[in-house]
């Protein structure tokens, strides 16, 4: 997907805004997980995004995306952003990032997202880079899960304070 940065993308110094960049690289991935799925889909989480370049208006933006894993509710899409300087040719890599999608509505509960088909080496090295994120991000969530729980018995477990003077004065 090809777009062209005008004036109104960018601040006062041209460079073009990270919340337009992060807009294409979400509207290219919807676009291929409608594709792959033939459902609405939207955007549940995307993962971390550096900038590795500025992109200054007047640039043309190619964002680029792909399915690279697959599960029975939801779809892992790489994005890819480059910016190229229409007058000097100069083709820079300006950010990627993963992001998971899901069906916005699914009409019969038989309805799934239909299996990846993994037709190059590229396609297979991706998907099990994809599946071994996706094990992470389940990792995470449930330390993250953990870590609430723990946080809410110490809290229930801590004196109760009518005063908050008092409790000041025992910290």
């Amino acid at each position: 997907m090809n777009y062209l940065t005008l004036p109104h993308d960018a601040n006062h110094a041209g460079n073009v805004h990270g919340g337009v960049i992060v807009k294409l690289m979400d509207t290219a991935g919807r676009m291929v997980a409608a594709r792959h799925c033939r459902l609405r889909c939207v955007a549940a989480a995307m993962d971390r995004i550096n900038f590795h370049n500025p992109v200054y208006a007047g640039e043309l933006l190619n964002v680029r995306a792909s399915v690279n894993y697959v599960s029975r509710r939801s779809m892992e899409i790489g994005a890819r952003v480059e910016s190229e300087n229409l007058l000097s040719g100069e083709i820079r890599h300006i950010a990627s990032s993963y992001l998971l999608f899901v069906p916005a509505e699914v009409k019969n509960k038989l309805g799934r997202i239909p299996r990846l088909i993994l037709s190059s080496h590229e396609d297979q090295r991706r998907n099990r880079e994809a599946a071994m994120r996706r094990q992470a991000r389940r990792l995470a969530l449930a330390a993250g899960r953990e870590k609430r729980k723990t946080n809410e018995i110490l809290r229930r477990m801590e004196p109760k304070h009518n005063n908050q003077y008092e409790k000041i004065k025992l910290l």
